[in-house]
């Protein structure tokens, strides 16, 4: 098979809210044909969920979720209140649209769809997750590089790649991330490497060479490497000498609240992420890094060209219990 004509596929992992037995067959089968791993959560656990890590696309939501209307649209407006980035997207029994909803709780719904037109459900969420194109080889390319990085920085890791997704969501994962500016003719943003502190000293500490073994300067430092090479990668293979040099650029603010593990990057658009399991194969300790890819200031997929070209595979994992 031609790798490079082969497709990469991107997914998205929504919230069904969803206790119908009825439409449960159907939402499931729509998520599957529609790229969406769809996740479930029993409804008191359902608010811990949302204040964890767990990144999303989307929340289905069921106007019968809450036992009354009136705790359906407290359930609603609090989660709009703990994730305002997150589309909510509401199954309704009769109606169409959000046309009849009343206006305490419209401004925390994105749309409305019924179970008899579920094309409808697939235009929002093309609008709402899948409305930026990501060029195949960028996506198959991003994970070659990445995993490349890592390798040349870790002895005796076994490194898994696990299938790209689309997030619509601001959170950080862990106590250390990076940032470094993407600038190009076709994209201007971010990249951000995220990860937790103790498994990563924890990876490191049968290869540091000090007595007193890894610190978390060490983290700072092992984070900074990977993310320069993954960068200079990035660069050589995708944007070369054409960087977009222009000295009147337009920048927006970036937002971190610590206390609520938040980033904002003044936009929007969904973002492009990848997850890296690493393993040590001697100990069996693990550790997580997770890598977001947003273009928040141009991004222009058909002036994208690929320099090079490599080869590569993706492979697919699962997160929570399945819907």
């Amino acid at each position: 098979m031609d790798m490079q004509s082969e497709k990469t596929v991107t997914i998205s992992k929504v919230l069904v809210l969803d206790e119908s037995s009825d439409y449960a067959q159907l939402i499931k089968e729509f998520c599957e044909e529609n790229n969406l791993v769809a996740l479930k959560v029993r409804k008191q656990a359902l608010m811990a969920v949302l204040q964890s890590n767990i990144d999303l696309g989307a929340i289905l939501y069921c106007e019968n979720y809450g036992d009354t209307p009136e705790e359906n649209a407290e359930i609603a407006l609090s989660i709009h209140r703990i994730r305002p980035e997150l589309p909510i997207i509401m199954r309704r029994e009769q109606h169409h649209s959000l046309d009849d909803v009343p206006e305490n709780l419209k401004h925390a719904l994105c749309a409305a769809y019924h179970p008899s037109d579920m094309a409808s459900l697939r235009r929002v969420i093309d609008e709402y997750i899948f409305c930026l194109v990501y060029p195949n080889a960028l996506v198959r390319g991003i994970s070659e590089i990445s995993e490349a990085a890592l390798t040349s920085q870790f002895q005796n890791i076994a490194i898994e790649r696990h299938t790209p997704y689309i997030v619509r969501d601001r959170v950080i994962y862990g106590e250390v991330f990076s940032l470094i500016p993407l600038e190009g003719n076709w994209c201007r943003g971010y990249m951000m490497l995220q990860t937790e502190e103790t498994p990563i000293l924890d990876l490191l500490g049968r290869y540091w060479p000090n007595d007193e073994g890894a610190n978390f300067r060490a983290v700072n430092n092992m984070l900074g490497e990977i993310t320069n090479l993954i960068w200079g990668s990035f660069k050589n293979r995708y944007i070369g000498d054409n960087a977009n040099s222009l000295s009147t650029q337009i920048q927006v603010p970036l937002v971190v609240n610590h206390k609520h593990k938040y980033i904002s990057f003044g936009t929007e658009n969904p973002q492009l992420c990848f997850l890296y399991s690493l393993t040590d194969t001697h100990t069996g300790r693990t550790a997580k890094l997770y890598q977001r890819f947003i273009f928040n200031l141009n991004w222009s997929p058909e002036d994208f060209v690929e320099i090079s070209t490599d080869t590569g595979s993706l492979a697919a994992s699962g997160e929570l219990e399945l819907f």
